[in-house]
């Protein structure tokens, strides 16, 4: 059997190593995986274990490159399971690594779903129908996304998604006030009666209580 006759570290951030079986490059393996295995040189390698070390470290590269987006922000598991299959990895991998990323609690759509809900209302209000539909798209489950939208009160968030947009809007215009804020909210997704209810809420805070022109 070939024995590793070289274990070197390869420049740049991804911390991998080219390993070297009888004076001659023949592999790369994560850097961890070499520590965690314990390779070192003069050590022999079947034709079976170098197959069972590059799987271990595919799972690895999988497990690393989820990591990555997570350290952005909390991502679904529907969300993180595509972006793992556009890096290329096999779905036993993916499906291995969502199971151990589970278990950390480093993957919880409950959690993904109350922070994203959270998020929106604090920073761009939007109807309970539109946080729905974009938690949907991130693959929540209708029982999750039920419990976590089931507070949301549309009429203040209405009114607190309007609340800068109609600062910068005409005073003196009402057609034109009412037309501007209605679209505005029509995008986050409020229905009419909420729409009419703040922009006239929002026109008399303004100073402006007469619609006659309208």
């Amino acid at each position: 059997m070939p024995s590793i006759t070289a274990i070197r570290k390869t420049r740049g951030s991804n911390q991998r190593c080219k390993i070297s079986l009888d004076n001659k490059d023949f592999f790369n393996l994560s850097y961890s995986v070499c520590e965690r295995e314990g390779l070192k040189i003069g050590q022999e390698l079947s034709p079976s274990q170098i197959e069972t070390l590059k799987l271990i470290d595919d799972c690895q590269s999988c497990y690393e490159a989820a990591l990555g987006y997570l350290s952005y922000r909390p991502r679904s598991q529907s969300e993180l399971a595509q972006k793992l299959v556009k890096r290329g990895f096999c779905s036993r991998d993916i499906d291995s690594i969502l199971a151990k990323l589970k278990e950390q609690g480093l993957v919880d759509d409950q959690a993904f779903a109350q922070f994203w809900h959270e998020n929106r209302q604090s920073f761009r209000p939007r109807s309970r129908s539109l946080t729905s539909q974009e938690l949907k798209k991130k693959g929540i489950s209708n029982e999750i996304i039920e419990n976590v939208v089931n507070t949301v009160d549309d009429v203040d968030s209405a009114y607190r998604a309007a609340l800068t947009k109609a600062k910068n809007l005409p005073k003196d215009n009402y057609h034109l006030f009412r037309q501007r804020l209605s679209q505005y909210l029509l995008r986050r997704g409020f229905g009419y009666e909420v729409i009419n209810r703040t922009v006239s809420r929002l026109w008399d805070e303004c100073g402006n209580g007469n619609t006659d022109e309208l």
